[in-house]
């Protein structure tokens, strides 16, 4: 678990990159997941994270002090944690994944957009010319289905869950930079405290379905340790001490990256409308990262 209280701000942006790797893995690992209702997941996946946070930051400098944080620390971290995670799991149970997954990854575009509002923020050109790039390529995996362009409303619900947990992953994304103060290793905290509320959430609104067989087991074990593991505590270093927009936008690979992983495992169809909004969106992250990383000084 990196600690982001001295650390370059190109170092903490790279920390951000690796979050945005791993979490091409989330859609795939969720889909392998079979039946289990989403606040159970939630639950499951987010005791493995929070377990694993406290045990290694019980060995850091300050140990589990770091859990002692505001009301204000632990209403961000937990609301942002558990009301994506929430709706994200529940919009790939109630939509196709790969066009669910898409949806979701609107989170990007507007954290470049929100990141505006930051002290010292502003869009450049090519911020503003790669977030389009991109969701051009986002609209054109959710919009051009195999069977043709159109808008399955039968998918509705699903599609309405994936855009809400992108705005609010996005605005706990950005919203950490106020809180920079708080240690990465409080996260963990805030990954346990999900998990009880995700399992309340379960007893109340949803029959227990348990994954069923080893690879079901193995998937929710590899969602606690990778992309509701690990990537949060790399996140949370990338958002308080990296480049938040050149971040939002080199997340744009995510789609991309999800998309193939989901077409390989066998849970989506390479379709034209794929394979160009993944050009596009190849092409978004290239403009803001590429030429952003050529044009700034070395930290």
């Amino acid at each position: 678990m990196p600690s982001s209280a001295s650390m370059t701000s190109s170092r903490a942006t790279a920390i951000g990159l690796v979050a945005i790797a791993i979490w091409s893995t989330l859609a795939v690992l969720t889909a392998s997941t079979g039946a289990t209702p989403p606040f159970l997941l939630t639950a499951l996946t987010f005791a493995i994270a929070g377990t694993l946070g406290l045990c290694v930051a019980a060995f850091r400098p300050g140990g589990l002090a770091a859990l002692r944080q505001p009301f204000g620390a632990w209403a961000h971290g937990v609301g942002g944690l558990f009301g994506y995670h929430a709706l994200y799991f529940a919009a790939l149970k109630l939509a196709p994944p790969a066009e669910a997954g898409a949806i979701s990854y609107l989170w990007p575009l507007l954290i470049v957009l929100f990141a505006a509002a930051l002290p010292g923020g502003g869009l450049s050109a090519r911020h503003i010319v790669g977030a389009g790039l991109g969701l051009t390529g986002t609209a054109a995996i959710i919009f051009g289905r195999a069977g043709g362009f159109g808008f399955d409303w039968g998918y509705a619900p699903g599609y309405a869950a994936a855009f809400a947990c992108a705005v609010v992953w996005a605005a706990y994304s950005v919203g950490s930079r106020w809180f920079a103060s708080v240690p990465t290793e409080a996260v963990a905290g805030f990954c346990l405290a999900t998990a009880a509320l995700a399992g309340l959430c379960h007893l109340a609104f949803e029959p227990t379905v348990w994954p069923a067989g080893a690879l079901e087991w193995a998937a929710v074990a590899g969602l606690g340790v990778g992309p509701v593991g690990a990537a949060f505590y790399a996140w949370d270093v990338g958002m308080k001490r990296g480049d938040v927009k050149l971040l939002g936008v080199a997340a744009y690979a995510c789609p991309m990256l999800s998309v193939l992983l989901l077409i390989a495992a066998g849970h989506a169809t390479m379709t034209p409308a794929l394979l160009g909004g993944c050009a596009l969106i190849v092409a978004g992250a290239l403009v803001a990262t590429i030429r952003r990383r050529a044009a700034a000084p070395a930290s």
